[in-house]
């Protein structure tokens, strides 16, 4: 198959119905929703069942998908589908690092409610919103970002697609300084200003919570968000400056190729990384688990 790294998913492809194929037809997944349930009681019935609405709510969004993205990769692990690297944009960084070895799998998912927490505290106290700026370079979006007291660039996806946070009472005239530049403001479906100087206070109180946990060395490797590179001796600092700071994903990828991987598998309940991936490299392989299990099973 080539050397693979497991690439895990954040906010926005969450939607009702996520890992019901996976719930039905692995025990391991089950065993994961279970544990989860414990913890969380009514996450998988979140997942199922709750509605779009429901799903969006930060709070809610991360314990969820990272539930359905532990499952979806215990699957393929158990499969003998081993990754040599593995990556998370923004919260699928928590999942990925459990995968990793660094937490185990009780902990990530504390970690992740706790995270939801306090980045919900934090979108509560302000009217923001996101974006997702295309057809414009990264020189060009900042440009205009730096017209706005409180619009930052923060997610750098892939060539021709950044993704900016801030007020929501800045992002209309945004949109429109971005059109006249060329370029299209398309709205996202979060509800924060996230990996922004809005979510500095959730930042240090997560920070504080990953004082608490032990972190355990890696097993795999395992590239940060902040920097692009493989985690250092670092954890606790990565993570969580990665929420206030901008997400560098498509040097994120970059590098994981340059060191070798050429096939990337998705973990999570949509396509969206899978998308980037062709606009960052169109010459490696990526594919979506849900497509990767549904080929193996013969569907």
């Amino acid at each position: 198959m080539g050397r693979i790294a497991f690439i895990f998913s954040g906010q926005g492809d969450q939607h009702p119905g996520m890992g019901k194929e996976l719930v039905e037809q692995y025990s391991i997944a089950a065993q994961i929703y279970d544990m989860c349930d414990g913890l969380r009681p009514g996450t998988l019935a979140q997942c199922l069942e709750g509605s779009q609405e429901e799903l969006q709510e930060t709070k809610n969004t991360q314990p969820c998908l990272f539930a359905m993205e532990l499952a979806a990769a215990s699957v393929l692990m158990e499969q003998g589908v081993l990754p040599e690297a593995v990556a998370g944009f923004s919260l699928g960084e928590v999942a990925a690092a459990t995968v990793a070895g660094i937490f185990d799998q009780e902990t990530g998912f504390r970690l992740v409610c706790k995270r939801g927490e306090v980045m919900q505290q934090e979108a509560e106290k302000y009217q923001t919103s996101m974006v997702a700026v295309v057809k414009l370079t990264p020189e060009q979006v900042q440009e205009v970002c730096h017209k706005y007291s409180d619009v930052y660039p923060v997610n750098f996806n892939c060539p021709g697609q950044i993704a900016v946070s801030g007020l929501t009472s800045q992002m209309g005239d945004f949109a429109a300084d971005i059109r006249a530049a060329g370029g299209k403001a398309l709205p996202l479906k979060v509800k924060a200003a996230f990996h922004s100087p809005f979510m500095k206070e959730a930042a240090d109180a997560f920070a504080r919570e990953l004082e608490q946990v032990l972190v355990k060395e890696r097993t795999i490797e395992l590239y940060s968000n902040l920097t692009a590179e493989p985690y250092s001796q670092d954890v606790r600092g990565l993570l969580s400056k990665q929420i206030c700071n901008p997400v560098q994903w498509e040097k994120t990828i970059n590098h994981m190729i340059d060191r070798g991987i050429d096939t990337f598998i998705e973990i999570g309940p949509g396509k969206t990384l899978t998308t980037m991936m062709k606009r960052i490299n169109p010459g490696v392989k990526a594919q979506t688990v849900m497509d990767y299990l549904r080929e193996a099973e013969g569907c």
